[in-house]
């Protein structure tokens, strides 16, 4: 059977697996994208929403550890890059293989970022107000009653996530660090920076023209980008295992 990479994705505040749908068309089959669907929605639209980001990343990382049988990286936006490096803290915590890559998009790096913000419970026009100052909804979208009633409980807990992170003292993650950012977001070039803090082997910086959710504005730019690294590591995967299997 040939071996892929697999691309576990973790969705932004308030979204389900399916906002990574479009990206199983997009990139090369040896790229396997598998999103992650957090508890809540979706699929498990009947487990309670988690409101603690470590307690959610131990969860993730039990789960994929059951079957991590070959080289795999990890990719999230939004909240999902904040979840994204707690997971694969909590994987190293497990004593598991590490991803090839840590992708962060769209999120400030976790050493000096102020959560405060998040910390406590927002109500639903702060909510509606957030989703339009991100422009990643449609108008009609947020005067629809009927979708805010089943979105705003998962987006209210998702912002409550985030703001239950703490940075703590810990060593820097021995994978590299892939961030992506928007032009135009409001997450500045110097929080994308601070990624750097965390990466003890490789940091990148790309900027896209765009908002927060310059992934989707400008997604084939975004998903040459990512298979250009992604294809980098796993080359360098298959060389070295090459070389382990020459050794034996």
């Amino acid at each position: 059977m040939t071996t892929r990479l697999r691309l576990f994705c973790l969705p932004h505040s308030g979204a389900s697996a399916m906002v990574y749908a479009r990206w199983r068309r997009a990139l090369p089959e040896w790229l396997q994208v598998c999103p992650l669907e957090l508890p809540g929605r979706g699929r498990r639209m009947d487990e309670p929403l988690q409101r603690d980001i470590k307690g959610l990343a131990a969860q993730l990382a039990e789960e994929i550890s059951r079957d991590l049988n070959g080289p795999y990286a990890l990719f999230g936006h939004s909240l999902g890059g904040l979840l994204a490096f707690e997971l694969a803290h909590a994987l190293k915590a497990r004593n598991v293989p590490a991803p090839l890559a840590l992708f962060a998009s769209g999120t400030a790096g976790p050493a000096r970022r102020d959560v405060s913000e998040y910390a406590i419970e927002k109500t639903d026009e702060q909510l509606i107000a957030r989703l339009r100052d991100l422009q990643g909804t449609t108008e009609d979208a947020l005067t629809n009653p009927e979708l805010m009633q089943l979105m705003l409980p998962i987006l209210r807990a998702d912002f409550l996530l985030c703001g239950s992170f703490t940075y703590g003292a810990r060593e820097p993650l021995g994978m590299p660090i892939h961030v992506f950012g928007g032009k135009q977001d409001s997450v500045r070039a110097d929080q994308l920076l601070d990624w750097q803090i965390d990466a003890a082997s490789g940091f990148s910086l790309d900027l896209f023209d765009g908002h927060h959710f310059f992934l989707v504005q400008h997604e084939s730019a975004v998903l040459r980008c990512l298979r250009r690294y992604a294809d980098e590591h796993f080359a360098r995967w298959r060389n070295g295992t090459a070389r382990q299997l020459v050794a034996g």
